[in-house]
């Protein structure tokens, strides 16, 4: 098996095997590629139409190559959850999985928030946290002391995953999408077990659930708001997929019959990060604005909901509760 034999499969539009993509990934993450192989192999990849198969090898791959964090490896009972969404919506909405994430942590639930500053939104995790004064440059020692303390770390993607300085000078000069803008929300390096996972692309949804099928995830929720949010909204039908325990099934989420109100889209947005952190502080302290209340209570009641908290009517119920109180016990790391 050589490089130049699994592009000339690539050429040919012919998919992959489990072995083939594995040991491409590999390669390529061991810096063992040329940029020119690199971005033959990407091209190919989205020439010919990517899959599970693809994907599920660059996650085993990015994560065999992650720094590990002590003590999470994906086998502990208790659950670890992560609230990410795959990004590039282009909605320019306020950081609604940044608040479920933490509202989660004041809860007791440990908390692994896997993400990166702003791409194309307008405040990323990174840059929200960050304005609250949480740590983004926590070693995976520090991570691990923090999830067991605080219920909640960050993990800035760029300090866990070296091994993208392989591949990031080619996406840059490719300019287009690649199979690495599907990959950021599978690659947390503490291995969630409970994953509430936005698509904005609702034509990835089975590609996006298939993956954590095949790379371990206990149960998660993916799925695609109603107009390409990459949120669970309040104003139209959300649908997706329910993974548990191997098992993959579709669902479709009406918050009408959760009690939710149908807010306009505008109503979510900010504009700028001044804004965003603003908003989201407001959010924290159980004062913001009702629209963006009701759509963190939506997305915090789909994650309860996959903690076996409850019905969703049930889990939307306490999750409206919580989030009115604000946070109980602070920002994590402050103060």
């Amino acid at each position: 098996m050589t490089i130049p034999e699994i592009l000339e499969i690539l050429a040919t539009r012919h998919s992959l095997t489990d072995e083939q993509a594995d040991f491409m990934f590999t390669e390529l993450m061991d810096g063992n590629m040329t940029e020119a192989q690199t971005g033959a192999f990407l091209m190919g990849l989205r020439a010919k139409g990517e899959d599970s198969t693809d994907l599920a090898a660059g996650v085993r791959a990015g994560v065999a190559h992650a720094n590990k964090i002590p003590g999470f490896d994906g086998s502990r009972k208790e659950p670890v959850v992560d609230t990410c969404g795959t990004g590039g919506d282009g909605q320019c909405s306020f950081n609604n999985s940044t608040a479920v994430s933490l509202f989660l942590a004041d809860m007791g639930f440990t908390v692994a928030k896997h993400g990166n500053r702003a791409l194309s939104s307008s405040c990323g995790s990174a840059d929200a946290l960050e304005a609250l004064g949480i740590p983004l440059d926590l070693s995976p020692e520090q991570a691990a002391k923090g999830l067991e303390k605080h219920h909640f770390a960050f993990l800035f993607a760029p300090a866990y995953h070296p091994s993208f300085k392989y591949v990031m000078p080619v996406r840059q000069q490719l300019g287009i999408r690649t199979l690495f803008n599907f990959m950021g929300p599978l690659l947390n390096p503490a291995r969630p077990s409970h994953q509430l996972l936005g698509v904005g692309d609702p034509d990835k949804l089975h590609l996006m659930g298939e993956t954590l099928l095949l790379t371990g995830v206990r149960r998660a929720l993916i799925f695609s708001g109603a107009g390409g949010f990459d949120e669970l909204t309040t104003w139209g039908m959300n649908r997706g997929y329910i993974v548990n325990d191997g098992v993959m099934e579709k669902t479709v989420l009406d918050p009408a019959k959760l009690g939710f109100a149908a807010y306009d889209p505008k109503d979510v947005r900010v504009e700028g990060k001044a804004d965003a952190v603003a908003r989201l502080r407001t959010i924290l302290e159980g004062k913001g604005p009702q629209a963006m209340m009701d759509m963190v209570a939506l997305n915090l009641a789909g994650c309860l909901h996959l903690l076996d908290k409850g019905t969703m009517a049930e889990c939307a119920d306490i999750a409206r509760d919580v989030v009115n109180q604000g946070l109980q016990k602070g920002i994590p790391y402050v103060g």
